[in-house]
């Protein structure tokens, strides 16, 4: 099958897949194709939102509509890093009564990985959870375990509650592809959502895609030719942001930035703007791809100074003053 064909069943696989979707959230659309977005350039995914905004449901309807496998790891200040990744036994043979080792793989062996609340656990337990993320592997008692791939984390932060809690440092927070708020139902939303949660019967979403059908597109996503004049404006936008070096930001945005994003910030504004090209059903991405991916990608990437906090100036309103910049 050619990359065109690719395109096209991939065009009529995420209406379907959205339409599985859909029968059990309403609304959140952006927030789907964002997930699908990120699951086509094997991304990370950090998701801030209030309690009570379907946060764990809709991972695990997509997970269902996948075909694949979900875990959810409800981290607390006393989680360790076994509790994650797993944890050897001693076991004993009945015959010989010979003892050895088992390992019992932790709930990081699925393909969808639900971590929330990840800021309440302390930063040893959070790295053994980045660790999996960045190498897709696994080491306990001196042997190294591979992750089942596709191999997805989406972790969650509640963003009123602070007191109590661990905050993952920059580093750490480069790993996640896009940083998604997720915020209230419209009026109309809401209501449908309690018509349907109140009543007898609940829909729930049949699998669309196989691992093999993922595995694909993504390798398609990779494949799509990018313009040289698409590249160099994400490169540049990115520049943009830093206060040092080859950064030639606006005063205004200057005045409210302490440090700005790195090199992976440009390559994940090219891989999701491949991907949203090809979800569109083009064959490669323009610049407004890119612009339309700014927000999620940059925001958790960029640090405001005490400026922007006394203005009550958020990271997106210094994005916005970029975009009008650049």
């Amino acid at each position: 099958m050619d990359n065109i064909q690719l395109v096209e069943k991939l065009q009529a696989d995420k209406e379907t897949l959205f339409q599985e979707i859909s029968k059990v959230i309403i609304g959140q659309t952006e927030i789907i194709e964002h997930l699908f977005i990120s699951l086509l350039c094997r991304g990370h995914i950090l998701l801030e939102g209030v309690p009570g905004l379907a946060k764990t449901l809709l991972i695990k309807t997509l997970s269902d509509a996948l075909d694949l496998s979900f875990n959810r790891i409800q981290f607390t200040p006393d989680l360790m890093p076994s509790d994650i990744t797993g944890t050897e036994i001693i076991e004993e043979e009945h015959g010989t009564g010979k003892r050895s080792f088992k390992f019992f793989k932790g709930p990081v062996f699925a393909n969808i990985v639900l971590a929330d609340e990840i800021n309440r656990t302390p930063p040893k337990t959070q790295a053994a959870l980045l660790e999996a993320m960045q190498e897709h592997k696994v080491t306990a008692g001196g042997e190294t375990y591979t992750l089942e791939e596709p191999f997805f984390v989406l972790a969650t932060q509640n963003p009123i509650e602070q007191e109590g809690t661990y905050p993952l440092p920059e580093a750490q927070l480069d790993r996640f592809m896009f940083n998604i708020l997720i915020s209230y139902p419209s009026r109309n939303e809401e209501v449908e959502i309690v018509k349907s949660t109140t009543g007898i019967g609940t829909d729930s979403a049949k699998p669309v895609l196989k691992a093999e059908d993922l595995f694909a597109y993504q390798e398609l996503v990779r494949n799509v030719p990018v313009a040289d004049n698409v590249i160099e404006y994400a490169v540049d936008f990115v520049n943009h942001t830093r206060t040092t070096g080859n950064g030639s930001v606006t005063s205004q945005a200057k005045d409210w930035l302490e440090w700005g994003a790195g090199p992976r910030a440009s390559m994940y504004l090219i891989l999701a703007a491949k991907a949203r090209a090809v979800l569109d059903g083009r064959t490669t991405p323009d610049i407004a791809d890119v612009q339309a991916m700014l927000n999620p990608v940059l925001r958790h990437r960029i640090i405001p100074n005490f400026n922007a906090e006394a203005d009550g100036i958020t990271r997106d309103n210094i994005l916005s003053e970029l975009l009008t910049a650049v």
